[in-house]
């Protein structure tokens, strides 16, 4: 087994439980055959772009985590984040930018306080 499958396998496997879909799903949501995703998740494969391409798509996966796996796995949160940007419009980012950049700034400022209190 190369171990491009292994962590190929092992991402489709944690996308798929994080997006609650079956392999029957999940075949269905790429236009594949159940025997492909359940072939790609037990190591036994080595798809195609045209496989692979809509597979990461249709269960968001960060393609860091698959040709970068050397990489520190982000927390399900971050990737969430990630994934949620990653679906916005160029006027839906502008917009959003204050707004976080708002947040993280009253979210910095009240750990700072804590830890000063403590």
């Amino acid at each position: 087994m190369r171990e491009f499958s292994r962590t190929l396998g092992d991402a489709v496997k944690r996308a798929r439980g994080r997006l609650d879909l079956t392999q029957a799903q999940v075949a269905s949501k790429i236009d594949r055959d159940t025997r492909t995703v359940m072939n790609i998740e037990h190591y036994k494969g080595n798809p195609k772009m045209e496989v692979l391409y809509p597979l990461i798509h249709a269960l968001q996966i960060d393609s860091r985590e698959i040709f970068n796996p050397e990489m520190e796995r982000e927390t399900p949160s971050i990737q969430r984040l990630r994934s949620l940007i990653a679906e916005c419009d160029e006027q839906e980012a502008a917009t959003m930018i204050p707004v976080v950049e708002a947040v993280l700034s009253a979210l910095r400022a009240n750990r700072v306080r804590a830890i000063k209190t403590s």
